[in-house]
């Protein structure tokens, strides 16, 4: 196989399509991106991952001393980060692709119960800097990009993430980027964008894929914060690996019929990668003692986030969020991913000693970004917190599915995953809803006693509200919401990263 990079591999002609660079504003970029499409559909072709609850916003703004309806807790000290796709200087929608779209970090600052800040900043990868008219420092890294997945906070660093190439990029506590972050000069190769801290091993861990690997690496991060182990997983067909689940005994694959297509990269294709009925679908149990890989057949599909894992008895358990098969991620060609049916949440139960996978569906409601107590990954939890948004929904849908209503299908859902129930949280028309993180009260006396936080469109301002739930009382109007000056964009995935 030809020696593709991801600059090759993953952007294809979209590299050629961005263009154009952006003034400087105050000492502060303010990027005047190329115009955005609307609604109007170029060719006959409609662009969603561009348009609605999607629209990238044109600026990086920053405020301060926010307005609020309701009181913010005071014991809430720290940012709620998220990070996603905003395409910066597109030129031909034709040749975008949502997944590509340069990265863009949009923070609150929480202090004493005021909403100190907002800020909202691309993330600053050579391409990037070179766009906005900025000095890249330094040499530009192999296969440079601007990580756009999610963010994380590390040992006092704030941390953007992809997946299958690209350093993680450190910004500062005001959302401006530092450079990349290679863990003390110990990673070599790809990492991801869903990595799973063990809070009571005071380990991270990773499950890192490349297209030119015939294999995957488990990546084990220690209390020093480099890199201690790495052990090689050998894989047929490149196949995309975008999350995976941890327990206290095992790392948890999946190894799904989504792979590499060599010939698609040559051609150029934003993101070549296939939809492969001839490559089997299968979970593997690495042991995290050490030990050989074993593996277990499943039906297609195709499973998307895991909410969380753990061990019980000689069985593992994994919920997740997961959609039918089959499930194209290069989408039309263009644009974003799109499948056969809704996201739902999901069970699976691996019996070690019998040598199958149980498999159930907890929640069948379209539904995504699943989030647990992060305290609790790799161990027994109850509840589980997922956005409903319609416009992803209806973004992702072919059009043999069943879509929801854009007005009213907007919810957060927190699951009790022990009793079998939930609790909706419904949001006005139109106010579609990202990802919602949990956050423990500092003096928890329950897995519940916290806050459920997420960046919620405001269709009456046509700005975001920062909206922030009791979770004990879900259903309930929030404790507070956090008036923001701009849009935020639907997008992947965020954190809360307390201060120290």
């Amino acid at each position: 196989m030809a020696d593709h990079t991801r600059r090759t591999v993953l952007r294809g002609t979209a590299v050629a399509a961005a263009g154009g660079l952006v003034g400087a504003m105050g000492g502060r970029a303010a990027a005047a991106a190329a115009p955005m499409p609307g609604t109007t559909a170029q060719g006959g072709h409609r662009f969603p991952f561009l348009e609605g609850a999607f629209k990238p916003v044109a600026e990086e703004l920053t405020a301060f001393d926010l307005p609020v309806t309701g009181r913010v807790p005071r014991e809430l000290n720290g940012r709620f980060l998220r990070n996603g796709p905003n395409v910066l200087g597109l030129e031909d929608p034709r040749a975008h692709h949502w997944m590509l779209g340069e990265g863009m970090v949009h923070g609150v600052r929480l202090r004493d119960g005021r909403a100190e800040w907002y800020r909202n900043r691309w993330v600053r990868s050579a391409s990037v800097a070179k766009k906005l008219g900025e000095p890249y420092p330094g040499p530009v890294p192999p296969d440079d990009f601007p990580c756009n997945t999610h963010v994380i906070g590390y040992r006092g660093r704030i941390l953007a993430l992809q997946e299958s190439g690209p350093l993680p990029y450190e910004l500062d506590h005001e959302l401006d980027t530092v450079g990349t972050y290679d863990f003390r000069g110990t990673l070599e190769g790809a990492f991801t964008a869903h990595t799973k801290f063990d809070a009571a091993a005071g380990e991270l861990h990773a499950i890192a894929y490349y297209p030119t690997w015939d294999h995957v690496r488990h990546q084990v991060i220690d209390h020093t914060g480099r890199v201690a182990r790495t052990t090689r997983i050998p894989v047929a067909d490149a196949p995309m690996m975008h999350d995976f689940a941890l327990t206290e005994k095992y790392v948890v694959i999946f190894d799904l019929p989504i792979t590499f297509d060599p010939a698609g990269a040559e051609r150029g294709d934003p993101v070549p990668y296939v939809w492969n009925e001839k490559h089997p679908t299968r979970v593997g149990l690495l042991p995290r003692a050490g030990g050989e890989v074993r593996w277990f057949e499943v039906d297609p599909v195709f499973y998307s986030h895991t909410l969380n894992a753990y061990d019980e008895g000689s069985s593992v358990v994994v919920d997740m969020t997961t959609y039918p098969a089959p499930f194209y991620v290069a989408g039309r060609g263009c644009d974003g991913p799109y499948g056969a049916g809704t996201a739902s949440l999901e069970r699976w139960t691996i019996d070690v000693a019998l040598g199958r996978v149980r498999t159930r569906t907890l929640d069948d409601r379209p539904q995504e970004f699943p989030r647990v107590h992060e305290a609790l990954v790799s161990r027994r939890h109850r509840y589980a917190y997922t956005a409903a948004a319609a416009d992803m929904t209806l973004a992702y849908l072919t059009l043999d599915g069943n879509p929801p209503d854009r007005a009213f299908a907007n919810a957060l859902i927190k699951h009790d995953l022990l009793r079998g129930t939930t609790q909706v949280h419904r949001l006005p028309r139109y106010a579609a809803a990202g990802e919602a993180v949990f956050v423990p009260s500092e003096r928890a006396r329950a897995e519940d006693d916290g806050y459920a936080i997420a960046y919620v469109h405001n269709p009456d301002r046509g700005a975001a509200d920062l909206v922030i739930l009791a979770a004990q009382d879900f259903t309930g109007e929030p404790v507070a919401r956090i008036h923001l000056p701009g849009r935020v964009p639907l997008g992947f995935h965020g954190s809360w990263i307390p201060d120290a």
